[in-house]
């Protein structure tokens, strides 16, 4: 709501000095902050179906919804800079002097602040719950105050050189750094649309504890990670004495999972357990199994037919 709010306001301060100084750059500058507004309004109602609880449909939850916010603003981003690079070479071919610049520098100037604030709550806020879309958010803003920052300088050389091409060469210059920007954050969606694994600080936290039970005798394979928006999963093989009972067995595991969410907090575990003795278990790392091989030493269950 904050996000959104602040975006409404900059964009019409933006809007405000271009109508004023009639600088190609201070509209470049209102055209990233329209996507902003989308952007904002896209990442709540997202962020909205994120937070729902787990329900029958999605036993994992909604939070992956947070990677369509980042997607989406990325686009917005990128259409932005077309418009900007659009406009930019429009006033390369018929210049124009600027109005009343001072007046649209202290409107940006005014604009940047608010945005800037914004931005470093959204990116703590963001960081503290891990939230993507937030994150997101929290760049596009600092984004925006850069742009904000050389489409000033670009006012000030103009006015001090009287280089009214300088102008539109901002706008260009600005057009490829968003494309860059809008890039960056559709690939961070893509990447969690993809399932991709823990960070390497955190896949060092996991290997450690498992690890730690290697004394008593406890081995593992088959380890998996996944991000999905806000929650982390990992799945693992703990391969255990066979002698030992299904009750000690799953004592041990309970311990090895609290230790695992002690070491990252929020971190969903889920794991397997199989005999150490038993070759088939060490070839039991695929994803997708072939559970019609021959087991050493067979099954006592009965085989289900029909």
């Amino acid at each position: 709501m904050l996000s959104l709010g602040v975006a409404v306001v900059t964009f019409l301060l933006k809007l405000l000095a271009w109508r004023l100084t009639d600088s190609v750059g201070m509209l470049s500058d209102a055209l990233e902050s329209l996507a902003n507004v989308a952007a904002a309004f896209i990442a709540l109602a997202t962020l909205s179906v994120a937070a729902r609880p787990e329900d029958e449909e999605h036993a994992f939850g909604h939070s992956k919804a947070e990677y369509f916010a980042a997607g989406t603003e990325g686009l917005l981003i990128l259409f932005a800079a077309v418009a900007i690079g659009w406009t930019s070479i429009g006033r390369f071919l018929e210049p124009q002097a600027l109005h009343a610049p001072a007046l649209g520098l202290l409107i940006i100037g005014l604009a940047s602040l608010i945005n800037c604030a914004t931005a470093i709550v959204l990116g703590r806020v963001g960081k503290r719950c891990q939230s993507i879309a937030l994150q997101a958010g929290a760049k596009h803003l600092m984004t925006d105050v850069w742009t904000s920052a050389a489409v000033v300088a670009a006012v000030l050389l103009v006015g001090a050189t009287g280089w009214w091409w300088l102008d539109p060469l901002i706008g260009l210059l600005l057009a490829f750094h968003i494309i860059a920007t809008g890039a960056r954050l559709i690939h961070e969606s893509a990447n969690g649309l993809m399932d991709k694994g823990l960070a390497a600080a955190d896949l060092a936290s996991i290997t450690r504890v498992l690890k730690a039970y290697a004394a008593d005798g406890i081995q593992h394979h088959a380890l998996r990670t996944r991000t999905a928006g806000t929650k982390r999963f990992m799945s693992v093989h703990l391969l255990m004495p066979g002698a030992w009972t299904i009750a000690k067995g799953h004592d041990v595991a309970e311990r090895v999972e609290s230790d695992l969410e002690t070491a990252i907090p929020g971190l969903i575990v889920f794991t397997h357990m199989e005999p150490v003795e038993d070759p088939a278990s060490w070839e039991d790392v695929q994803l997708e199994r072939n559970r019609g091989r021959n087991r050493q030493g067979g099954s006592d269950l009965p085989d289900r037919k029909g």
